[in-house]
């Protein structure tokens, strides 16, 4: 149940996402006076369409994706001659590379967005700070140390024998190396220093030294000024890691790693690319783990992705709308858009190729589950 919650919840987030995406298109053409004539979420057979004064709000079938159409985007369409004024390329540049601008800078927003909840909110996960995340009834027949000394979930464990704990690494070797011998553990509970005894006892297949409870990573929240900066922070970052995963995903090396994946020569690996299929398994597994935070996480790397992959100056992407602009304002007149058929038609084949491979792979031959 948990793990179709996390499927629920990532493919919510894509439609959002879309929608939010192509609402940055809509609002900042709007509020240069540019036509919009048609919003849509999804794609193929249209569900359901309304229009609202001059533009026409939809759903269709495939929610893949999803549009608006800006009056003179489109080089082979004619606009009325009363409506020139307020068509796309009647604009200057500047407000036509912020209409397309606002489009992908959404997915950074959003980015940021789930950043701050994670630092402001959820915390994120502090070595420094070990957690008793739960305590064992018993442990070899016998009622666990634990449990005896009155350790509770959630306990913060801060120092043993008066020293404090640098992190789970010091307390698990300070467990094995006293081995039935009587020590203090101080923890933080609701607030307050707690300070308990325990005795390590022998336990498990391996004989070291436990007193039997499930331990992790503290979380820390910052106040939102410091979220705010870390948020931005980390979407930099993971920017920066996305960039270098498309330049080896688009290279040789990736493209034939695929193509391995496709005729099932080479077995799946954590690290490989993922389809939005791919990316709902990962949210269900992380959600099914109890792990909101790496849900979270996979809707950063998403986000981050989608919109460096919009920037990138191919047609029909953004970026290639961007790469049109630069290059009128450099020439200071008009590409021939008709030579960049060929070209934006093949850039579209090849990303429907790649995304059916992926969702393909990923239906045969699953990512493995890295929560495990």
């Amino acid at each position: 149940m948990a793990e179709w919650l996390g499927i629920l919840v990532f493919v919510v987030a894509i439609l959002a996402v879309v929608l939010i995406h192509e609402s940055g298109h809509f609002f900042t053409a709007k509020a240069f006076g540019i036509k919009v004539e048609e919003f849509f979420v999804g794609f193929g057979p249209r569900l359901w369409s309304t229009r609202r004064g001059e533009t026409e709000y939809g759903v269709k079938a495939f929610p893949l994706g999803g549009y608006v159409r800006i009056a003179g985007m489109n080089p082979f369409q004619e606009p009325p001659a009363e409506e020139r004024d307020r068509t796309f390329g009647a604009k200057p540049i500047w407000k036509r590379v912020l209409v397309i601008l606002a489009g992908p800078a959404t997915h950074f927003v959003m980015a940021v967005v789930f950043l701050f909840v994670f630092f402001a909110i959820l915390g994120a996960p502090t070595p420094t700070k070990p957690l008793v995340e739960s305590v064992q009834p018993t442990l070899e027949g016998s009622p666990s140390p634990a449990s005896v000394a009155g350790l509770r979930a959630g306990d913060q464990i801060v120092a043993l024998d008066g020293q404090p704990v640098k992190d789970i690494d010091a307390f698990i070797a300070f467990t094995r190396a006293h081995i039935g011998e009587t020590i203090d553990i101080t923890v933080l509970r609701d607030g307050s220093r707690v300070t308990l005894e325990t005795t390590p006892v022998v336990s498990g297949a391996d004989k070291v030294g436990r007193i039997g409870i499930g331990i992790g990573e503290g979380r820390e929240r910052s106040n939102p000024l410091v979220a705010g900066g870390k948020a931005v922070v980390e979407t930099g970052s993971t920017a920066k890691a996305v960039v270098l995963q498309l330049g080896k995903v688009f290279g040789p090396a990736g493209l034939s790693r695929i193509w391995h994946l496709l005729s099932g020569s080479s077995p799946r690996q954590v690290t490989d690319p993922v389809s939005i299929v791919g990316g709902a398994q990962l949210a269900g597994e992380a959600v099914r783990a109890g792990l909101w935070d790496q849900l979270l996480a996979i809707l950063v790397v998403f986000n981050v992705f989608v919109g460096i992959l919009n920037l990138m100056p191919l047609p029909p992407l953004d970026g290639g709308h961007l790469a049109v602009l630069a290059y009128e304002k450099i020439r200071r007149r008009k590409p021939d858009v008709r030579k960049l058929v060929p070209l934006t038609t093949a850039v579209a084949g090849f990303i429907i190729l790649l995304a059916v491979s992926l969702v393909y792979i990923d239906i045969t031959n699953p990512i493995p589950n890295p929560f495990r």
